[in-house]
């Protein structure tokens, strides 16, 4: 899955970027209250795709 692909799902899904890491973005769902590390490679795998958007607590792309 391409990354910018995820973030539109979890912008979709009320979640906002939270800060930036070195290698990473923090994800924050606001309904939640969960936060995720996205990491800020091309492509995602679809495996941590889906355990990104159970942490976040939002339906999987």
């Amino acid at each position: 899955m391409k990354r910018r692909d995820l973030i539109r799902h979890l912008l979709a899904n009320n979640c906002t970027l939270a800060r930036e890491g070195g290698n990473h973005s923090i994800w924050f769902n606001s309904l939640t209250r969960r936060t995720s590390a996205v990491p800020r490679h091309r492509e995602i795998h679809e495996f941590l795709a889906r355990k990104i958007c159970r942490d976040l607590n939002v339906p999987l792309p």
